[in-house]
């Protein structure tokens, strides 16, 4: 599901957060299993704390980062 060439995939940084994306994505795990959204915006957990991973869940809220 690659992204049109003349429209580039738009990432957002967020501070204590996940990655914002502006889908539709298609993420690949290190396991190597696959995960598809056609949703408009994705969060992508970086804190692997989600029970949803690659999705968060806003798990990175009920503590802080070290």
């Amino acid at each position: 599901m690659p992204n049109a060439p003349d429209s580039p995939c738009h990432v957002t940084l967020t501070a204590q957060g996940p990655l914002l994306v502006e889908g539709p994505v298609e993420v690949t795990a290190p396991d190597g299993s696959v995960h598809i959204s056609d949703r408009f915006v994705v969060a992508l957990c970086t804190c692997r704390r989600s029970a949803i991973y690659p999705w968060c869940d806003t798990s990175h809220r009920a503590r802080p980062r070290t």
